[in-house]
Parts: C-alpha cells; structure tokens; sequence
C-alpha cells in the first residue's frame, strides 16, 4: 500500500524506476522460493538415493538381489527357498554398475564378489561360494552387511565382499559434496535468472513507460502524442487504443475550436446589422417606421434559428431530444411537404417530381423532427438546382423486406432519396458535409442564401436519433443525391 501511494505521487521517472524495481523485486522472489523448493527437495532426495546406493548394495551392483531377497521372505515367511532367488542374481534394478549380458546371472563373474545370505543369528544361510556353509559371522562384521528388511523390521542380511565399502563418514562427505554442488548450481541459476530478470522487465516496461510519458505529455495538453504500437497483445491492444484514444480528443479538440470560431462569425454579421441599423435610428438617418425596422427583425429571426439549432445540437449530443412518436403515414407526409415547396419550386423554375408508394406506411417516427429533416432536404436542392431543373424526390421501402401478417408492406427501412440537377457537391465536401458550420462554398452568407452550416448537421442527428441515417452522393449524371433512412420500429 505504500508502494503504491508513492507510485501514484512520484513523478514519471521515479515511477518507471519503483515499476522496475518492483517487478525485479518480483522476479527474485519467485527465483527464490524456486530455487530453495528445489535445493530442499534436492537434498532429501539425494540423502534417501546415496543412502539406499550406499547402504543397500547399490554400489556393488546387488541392489536388485537385496529386492528379491525381501519379497521372497515378505511372500514365504522365511528364508526357506530362498536358494533360487539368491542364485538368479542382483537383477541390477538401479542401472549402471555391472549392467551388461552375463551380470545379472553371476555377478562374482564380473566383480569377484562373495555374497553370504546370514539371518538375524548370524548363521549364513547361503553362500555362492560354498554350496554348503556353515559358517557363523559375528556382529562386528555384519555392520557392514547390507540389512535385509520388511515392514520396517531386520529379517537378514547379505553380506558382500570384493566390492566397494563405504560407511557412514564416507555418506557425510558424499552428501556434503553433493549438496555444495547443489548450491553452487541454485545460486548460479538465481543469479542468471536475476539478469534475465531485469531485461525481461526492462522489456515489458519499456511500453508501459512510453504510455505514462505520453499520457503525461497529454494531461499537460499536449493532445498530438502517440506511441509506438509494441510488445505482446495485451500491451499492443493497449498502446493502439491509446492512440485512438489521442487522436479522438485531438480531433474533438479542433472541432471545438472550429466550433467556437464559426459560432462567433454567424453571430457577428447579424449583430452587426442590427447595431447598424439602430445607430442609423438613433443618428436620424432612418426614420421610426415599420420598414426600417424589418431589416432588424430579420436579423433577430436569423439570431433566434441560430440558437434553436444549437440547442437542437446539443439536446442530441446529450441524448436529451425528447421524440414524441406518433403512427405517421410516411408518404403522406412527403406529399403534403413537397406541395408547400410547389409554389417557390415554381417560382424558380424548378420541377419537384414525387414517385408515390403504392400503398401506405405506417411507420412510428416523430412528424415534427421528420420534416425538419426533409425540409432542409429539399431547401438545399431547391437552393442549388438552376432555373429549368427539377428535384426528383422517392420513397421505397428497403429491398430486405421482414413481412408479416400484421405487417405485410413492413421491411427493414423507408428509403427516401432527393435529387437535384444541381452541379452536384464538390469531392473534397463529401466527406464534410454533414460537419457543423460547414460550407461548400464559404463566400456564401446566410443573408446569400447560403444558410448557417448547422441544418445538415441537424438533419442527420435527428435521423440518427431516430435510429437511421442520412448519406450524400454525387449521380453520375450530375446533381447531388441525399438519402434519408429510417428503420421500422
């Protein structure tokens, strides 16, 4: 816990050396806790082996024999029949000493061994070289007989002679090596494990250090940092996201700033008029009548639809524009607001062409926010289609079509596209065109007819707040096409 609140006040440097160390730290003690398991593990293991190599014939290759010998007598009780087992040989159970054709059928062949069966009396029971023993060893010498055991008690022991003997001394001395040996090794594997330790960490953190450097970097503001995509999955999963991360809030931020600046210049020019004209007011260069005052309140409407659209914009943001739905007969809807278009397309010398649905669609939107959306549709394709063109405006519902007996027309989504004959948008627009504030053409003014930049921007946030989407193309044959989408609910 200390660590940690140390880690969290510490500046980027002293933390990527506490990281560092702490994984190090880390590292050693698992090395440790490995090492002294094994050395423990080592030790007992190698005590019991030297112990049963040593002291159970292991050394003179009748390891094997001393087995035998010990289930013959667990099986039969004695050391009756026992002839067979000790002329058969050690069976060299271990492996090593005396293996080979020939050894395991007469060991004293190889080694010259004399082995002597005697029970606990001393008595020798069998002897491979007299046929007929009857010799009595004393208890000096069967100190160093192998003991013959089952279930923990002395039944016998054999007796071997021309081998290797070791006592008790020789174990110790054995063991002490052994165990040197095994600290040796532990101590050189920790210390070779601690260096692949450090550039083990120095590897993994390494990334981790470019991610808190950079995110330091960005707290201060510096939102254009980026780090180099590295290391496992994990970290490069991590290292990635940060950089999407980045380059979200870099975007936001230049957005925000681009916002700022746009909201000022289309505040501006109306301000600006109505101050105009109330000093002229005020100077007497205008007299008091209804017709200088038109120019102001123009001003003021525009001001007035401004500020509903942003507020509009940042309802939707904030997943606040309440939509209140209502069973709408979607073609109806179109038909009734392309004929309140009629009378200025014909002004123009527009032509608005509707292909009808065959039948009715009852579709479950909000009829206020939908014309909003188709309003500013075809405002923009009256706006740019010359005088002698026409807007050619259809409604389908989507080819994937879902029917059933409730809903037989149902399908996916109502398409509704608007085309104009109008020089089309310019490629370099395309991908910007539903951004705020934006304008194909910049020199336009909204007192030009060239609108704020918000209603695009508006008319597809509210379709997405409906669930579906507005996309802009170019026809190949010229015009540009806008295309409303809207899912049945």
């Amino acid at each position: 816990m200390a660590w940690d609140i140390v880690l969290r006040a510490s500046p980027a440097g002293n933390t990527d050396l506490l990281m560092t160390r702490r994984l190090i730290l880390a590292f050693a003690f698992v090395v440790l806790v490995t090492i002294v398991s094994l050395v423990v593990v080592v030790r007992l293991n190698t005590a019991q082996t030297v112990r049963t190599f040593m002291f159970r014939g292991g050394m003179v290759g009748v390891e094997g024999l001393v087995s035998d010998l010990e289930d013959h007598y667990k099986d039969s009780g004695s050391w009756h029949d026992s002839e067979a087992v000790f002329r058969r040989g050690p069976g060299m159970r271990l492996g090593g000493f005396g293996m080979g054709p020939g050894m395991e059928r007469n060991p004293q062949e190889k080694w010259g061994q004399h082995l002597r069966l005697v029970d606990l009396d001393g008595t020798v029971i069998l002897d491979n070289e007299d046929s007929h023993p009857a010799e009595h060893i004393e208890a000096e010498e069967l100190q160093h007989a192998v003991p013959l055991e089952v279930d923990g008690q002395e039944v016998g022991y054999l007796l071997t002679e021309g081998g290797m003997v070791f006592s008790s001394e020789n174990e110790q001395a054995l063991l002490a090596r052994l165990n040197s040996a095994a600290l040796t090794a532990a101590l050189v594997a920790g210390g070779v494990s601690l260096v692949l330790a450090l550039l083990l960490s120095y590897s993994l953190l390494r990334p981790v250090r470019d991610l808190t450097r950079a995110a330091t970097h960005m707290a201060e503001g510096d939102l254009s940092q980026r780090v180099r995509v590295r290391g496992d999955k994990q970290l490069a999963t991590l290292g990635s996201a940060f950089n999407r991360m980045a380059a979200s809030l870099q975007q936001a931020g230049e957005r925000r700033r681009a916002l700022t600046a746009d909201i000022a210049h289309e505040l501006r020019t109306p301000l600006a008029v109505q101050r105009a004209h109330l000093e002229a007011l005020q100077d007497g260069i205008y007299d008091l009548t209804a017709e200088s005052l038109l120019p102001i309140e123009e001003q003021n409407r525009a001001l007035t639809r401004l500020v509903e659209d942003l507020r509009t914009l940042a309802l939707v943001d904030a997943g606040q524009l309440a939509l209140e739905r209502t069973p709408t007969d979607f073609p109806a809807l179109v038909e009734r607001l392309i004929s309140r278009f009629d009378p200025q397309a014909a002004a123009r010398g527009v032509e608005i062409l509707l292909s009808p649905m065959a039948a009715p669609v009852i579709m479950s939107v909000d009829p206020q926010r939908v014309e909003q959306i188709l309003n500013n549709l075809l405002s923009n394709a009256l706006r740019f289609t010359p005088q002698g063109g026409r807007i050619n405006v259809q409604c389908a519902v989507s080819s994937d079509q879902v029917k059933s007996e409730e809903k037989p027309d149902a399908g996916d989504s109502l398409r509704v596209t608007v085309r104009d004959t109008g020089p089309g948008i310019p490629e370099d627009s395309l991908p910007h065109i539903f951004d705020r504030f934006y304008k194909a053409d910049r020199s336009r003014s909204p007192a030009e007819g060239g609108g704020t930049g918000l209603g695009l921007s508006i008319a597809r946030k509210l379709a997405q707040a409906h669930g579906g989407d507005i996309t802009a193309s170019n026809h190949p044959d010229g015009g540009a096409i806008f295309a409303l989408e809207l899912p049945f609910c």
